[in-house]
């Protein structure tokens, strides 16, 4: 995503690298905000064709995997509100995407697994994402992007897989 200056006329048409240069630019908060505010916009443009955005894909993608995460896991793991993961939920349930299924050992929990459409769904979707991101990180090589993964990995879960 490329950033564009506006001059004392409005003008935007030249992206300035100008503020780049600010002391800012080194902060750590601060670059990893930009990415993600440039992925997000990048993944939720790669997510609309199949109805979805990074949250709505977020819980999908999870639900796809053989973990079978309850409803507070999710909430947990996305670092949402429970009553966002409901909504999130109930909005992919009425798609025909998920289904909520009793816990095995706790009845009361709600666990989420995808449907066979679920996973349809994610598949094309996960490839478009994949996509995205390649474009997005098109200017590293293959070898940075795997290092950057692996420190983004290491910083979130301190090293845990």
């Amino acid at each position: 995503m490329t950033l564009q200056a506006t001059d004392a006329v409005g003008n935007s048409s030249e992206p300035s690298s100008r503020l780049a240069e600010s002391s800012i630019s080194n902060d750590m908060g601060f670059l990893l905000a930009k990415l993600h505010a440039a992925g997000s916009v990048l993944n939720n443009a790669a997510l609309a064709e199949f109805g979805l955005k990074e949250r709505s894909y977020s819980v999908l993608a999870l639900a796809c995997g053989d973990l079978g995460p309850t409803q507070r896991e999710l909430a947990d793991f996305l670092s949402l509100d429970p009553s966002q993961i409901v909504a999130l939920i109930d909005e992919l349930e009425q798609r025909g995407l998920v289904e909520r299924k009793p816990g095995v050992s706790d009845r009361r929990q709600k666990l989420v697994a995808a449907t066979p459409e679920g996973r349809k769904v994610h598949a094309a979707a996960q490839q478009a994402t994949k996509a995205a991101e390649a474009r997005h990180l098109s200017i590293l090589s293959a070898h940075e992007v795997a290092s950057l993964r692996s420190i983004l990995r290491k910083a979130v879960w301190a090293g845990t897989p």
